[in-house]
């Protein structure tokens, strides 16, 4: 187990073509990160089926939080084969999850810069968009913890980006599920009786 510092900003494409020109040119490419997620919100935690395309791997990751509870948080994940992410959301929507289930692919391309991963994404949910990560022994102490804050803070700075504080990620998350529940609805509705 590990916990993972990690916040977020959304911009537009101009944006993200300039930063991805300036992590080329100045941070360590990590290389493209493509991915098909299930995720799974659950009322304090976070669960993903990830597929992670570009690499052909895949993993199951259980979030301490989900969005907009704080940036600090803890993460416990493992590998599993790519041919058993079918089966592994299977088992997670016949516990019960299937309601609070979406899936999503987001391209991403990975950096490393003054010690922050960044990965630069855009999905359909949020568009183009960047998470910027440290990641941190369980044991971390909180001084530790706010150190990689301040560091993840003074690196979006240098960038020239703007991190969404945690009332907005809580805010659009809150959206972005009430509008996948209306969908559900609809689609339910839609659906011919058997």
């Amino acid at each position: 187990m590990a916990v993972e510092i990690e916040m977020r900003a959304r911009f537009d494409k101009e944006t993200h073509s300039g930063l991805m020109d300036r992590l080329r040119k100045d941070g360590e490419d990590l290389g493209d990160d493509a991915k098909h997620i299930y995720f799974y919100v659950l009322p304090e935690q976070l669960l993903k089926v990830t597929d992670n395309t570009a690499a052909g791997t895949a993993k199951i990751t259980l979030k301490g939080s989900k969005i907009g509870q704080g940036a600090a948080f803890s993460e416990t994940e493992f590998a599993i084969a790519r041919e058993d992410v079918p089966a592994a959301v299977k088992v997670f929507n016949a516990l019960g999850f299937e309601s609070a289930m979406h899936e999503a692919f987001n391209f991403r391309h990975n950096f490393r810069f003054q010690g922050v991963e960044i990965a630069l994404k855009w999905s359909e949910a949020w568009g183009y968009h960047a998470e910027f990560e440290v990641l941190l022994d369980d044991g971390a102490s909180d001084a530790a913890r706010d150190e990689a804050s301040a560091q993840i803070v003074d690196v979006a700075f240098e960038l020239g980006v703007t991190l969404m504080s945690e009332q907005e990620l809580a805010d659009f998350a809150a959206t972005f599920e009430a509008a996948e529940q209306e969908r559900k609805a609809r689609e339910a509705q839609a659906a011919p009786i058997r």
